[in-house]
């Protein structure tokens, strides 16, 4: 069972550095076998060695989250809601937000039919048990947060611990404006990215073991701000 991006569940905020690239096939590739030896896959994936993530992100009425990514503002958050490898009897309601250059995320774990009551527009549920929820719910009602597009992608997910460090390679992204599709076994999405280019993310506490640095080459690859959400809305807009 998935538990959550990073492996399981945290209350407190926890405060992240996130380096993105964009790699050619052949670089993750070879990215891969440099780090296969030191590092040890998530325990969560399956036989291939990877899993497929699909999220619901939500937007209020005049696009807020998506401008804030595209201006880069800092601090900023967005909610979504994830599922790993179809499985609908582990849903996430998650918050993750960027503020002084560093990435924090918080989770909750909701219901299908709470899901579902969520994608009609139906915030029954105050929340008032839970923090995210409740602070989810009231931004539904304030500022009119709703689900705007889904991304999906698999990820292969590498995790290292001295420095708490995740190396994940994310390919196939692809979004879709259909939110009713979420429940559907079979999503079609629109690839984001041009043929043949994936990207690799780099996530990690307090430092980044300066092998890890080297064996990657990552003095060779251009670092981006890349956002799945913000290409996959502008693309489907």
């Amino acid at each position: 069972m998935i538990l959550s991006d990073e492996g399981n569940l945290r209350e407190e905020k926890i405060y992240r550095n996130e380096l993105k690239y964009v790699c050619s096939d052949g670089e993750l590739m070879q990215i891969k076998e440099r780090i296969k030896p030191l590092c040890k896959l998530d325990p969560h994936v399956g036989k291939d060695g990877r899993y497929k993530i699909r999220s619901i992100y939500f937007d209020d009425k005049k696009n807020n989250c998506f401008y804030e990514n595209e201006n880069g503002t800092d601090p900023r958050e967005k909610f979504r809601i994830r599922i790993y490898d179809g499985d609908f009897s582990t849903i996430f309601l998650e918050c993750k937000g960027k503020e002084n250059g560093m990435t924090y995320k918080e989770h909750s774990l909701i219901t299908e039919e709470m899901c579902r009551n969520i994608l009609r527009g139906k915030f029954l549920a105050d929340g008032k048990n839970d923090k995210l929820l409740s602070k989810f719910f009231l931004q539904c009602r304030g500022r009119g947060l709703r689900p705007k597009v889904i991304v999906a992608y698999e990820r292969t997910p590498f995790i290292y611990p001295a420095g708490n460090v995740r190396i994940t390679l994310d390919r196939n992204i692809g979004g879709n404006i259909k939110v009713s599709d979420f429940f559907e076994g079979y999503l079609p999405a629109r690839p984001v990215m041009p043929q043949g280019k994936h990207i690799l993310e780099v996530k990690y506490d307090g430092f980044l073991p300066d092998f890890l640095y080297r064996i990657m080459n990552l003095g060779d690859l251009r670092q981006t701000a890349y956002s799945k959400y913000y290409y996959c809305r502008k693309f489907t807009m």
